[in-house]
């Protein structure tokens, strides 16, 4: 069953083609933000990756990537998400912090307002030492990206005055436990909008780590993110009354996180992949990074109702004439 929202009386502050050019602005201010709040170098990515090297990210484990088989009959795939590449590539290219655009098709996404077959991201990793594997060391980079959306918001808004948000001057940390007890009687995703209402904008600290009632509050790959030191950062989307994610991101595994969490996926056969054998053998640098979604931000900062008003990808036709009822017009 589909998730469509439909907003009564919606009407986009931009038409189509001040959309496109504050799309280009929003995106090219965040970008050099970021960079700047975090230190990092822009570099090139690839677009797909040979499975066998263990590059490609699995998501929450559940998740096909796109393939296709060369001539030779060589079979790569599509990246996901460049969570393990980027690791790999801030050994290689001898850098202490990098960000890349990242553009990823996923066909097992279920098609609503927030989610697409086509994922555009920004993609970022930072080398950390030891002693930064710890809860402190993971705010404040949150901190430091949170400042990096507040300085866009201010941006964005002078240009187009007519915008309407209002992000909260700082962000609220909260964990999935503190979630699970605040509102155990709501689901997963109603704890999460239920959070982002309150507070504006809030990181949640422990994706795919078990929680008291034996569940864990969403799945996550046991291969990239230390489950201890990772999290999402979501904002309200008062235009769509839901919690927005923006970002994952996380503390990047160690071998005592990625053996541990591997175990617990029953995964311990990913053990023979170049990438984690790397990791075991303490080969690749400590880590922190993640991804922030370029089309989620800009349908927040231009309060659009549907990821397909900022993003040209697939909808079916009847999810077009339904939304076009909603003056929701899908690119």
């Amino acid at each position: 069953m589909k998730n469509n929202i439909f907003v009564n009386d919606y009407h986009s502050s931009l038409d189509i083609g001040e959309t496109q050019k504050a799309i280009k602005l929003i995106k090219n201010h965040f970008e050099i933000a970021l960079a700047k709040e975090l230190g990092l170098t822009r570099v090139s990515a690839p677009l797909f990756v040979d499975p066998n090297t263990g590059l490609n990210d699995n998501l929450s484990g559940k998740e096909k990537a796109v393939g296709f088989d060369l001539i030779t009959g060589k079979h790569l795939e599509i990246v996901q998400s460049l969570a393990k590449w980027k690791r790999y590539a801030l050994k290689k290219y001898n850098l202490s912090g990098l960000y890349t655009d990242m553009n990823a098709i996923r066909p097992n996404e279920e098609l609503d307002n927030l989610h697409s077959l086509y994922v555009d991201q920004w993609d970022w990793e930072k080398v950390i030492q030891k002693d930064d594997r710890n809860l402190e060391y993971l705010k404040e980079t949150v901190r430091k990206i949170y400042r990096a959306f507040l300085d866009t918001e201010k941006y964005i808004r002078d240009i187009y005055p007519a915008l309407k948000h209002d992000l909260p001057a700082d962000i609220t940390f909260i964990t999935t436990e503190e979630m699970l007890q605040k509102y155990p009687h709501l689901s997963n995703r109603e704890r999460e909008n239920a959070v982002a209402k309150e507070f504006g904008a809030v990181f949640i600290i422990g994706i795919g780590k078990p929680l008291s009632n034996g569940s864990s509050h969403d799945d996550r790959a046991a291969d990239y993110d230390d489950w201890n030191y990772n999290g999402d950062i979501l904002v309200w989307h008062d235009t769509l009354k839901v919690g927005l994610e923006i970002s994952s991101m996380g503390i990047r595994v160690n071998k005592e996180s990625l053996l541990k969490q591997l175990e617990h996926k029953k995964e311990n056969f990913k053990l023979e992949l170049d990438y984690h054998k790397q990791i075991v053998n303490d080969e690749l640098p400590l880590t922190i990074g993640g991804g922030i979604g370029q089309s989620r931000l800009c349908l927040y900062f231009l309060n659009k109702a549907h990821i397909g008003e900022v993003q040209s990808s697939y909808w079916d036709e009847e999810d077009i004439e339904q939304f076009k009822k909603y003056n929701i017009n899908l690119l």
